[in-house]
């Protein structure tokens, strides 16, 4: 069985490796999560377990609930955290395609809600 805190920091180094270029990248611990911000907006976060909390359009929801792994993020038990807000299962994005996936489609959501943002603050 895999330690929960180094699967956790195992994502957060991959998480680092995808996000490092993007502009103003900053990581906040929340509510022992790891936090990746671009432009003050979260992107995602690396979970307990090495699980991803993926926060994308929410207007994507239903299609990306069809993703292997995918499930509605909760913040407790049975307290869904609303459209957009998406857990992945750490087995689904094992693979290094599948995880750049799910950054690239949280990045397609950061860039529309920080558009015409000064990319230097």
């Amino acid at each position: 069985m895999t330690d929960p805190k180094a699967a956790q920091a195992e994502l957060a180094a991959r998480l680092h490796e995808l996000l490092g270029d993007e502009p103003t990248t900053r990581v906040v611990s929340m509510f022992g999560a790891r936090a990746f911000m671009v432009r003050d907006k979260m992107v995602c976060c690396a979970l307990k377990d090495g699980h991803l909390l993926a926060h994308a359009d929410p207007t994507t929801d239903a299609a990306l609930s069809g993703e292997p792994g995918a499930s509605p993020a909760e913040m407790g038990p049975g307290r869904e955290m609303g459209p957009g807000w998406i857990r992945v299962a750490a087995e689904a994005i094992a693979d290094d395609d599948r995880l750049r996936f799910w950054v690239d489609t949280c990045m397609t959501f950061n860039r529309a809600q920080t558009a015409g943002a000064r990319e230097s603050w």
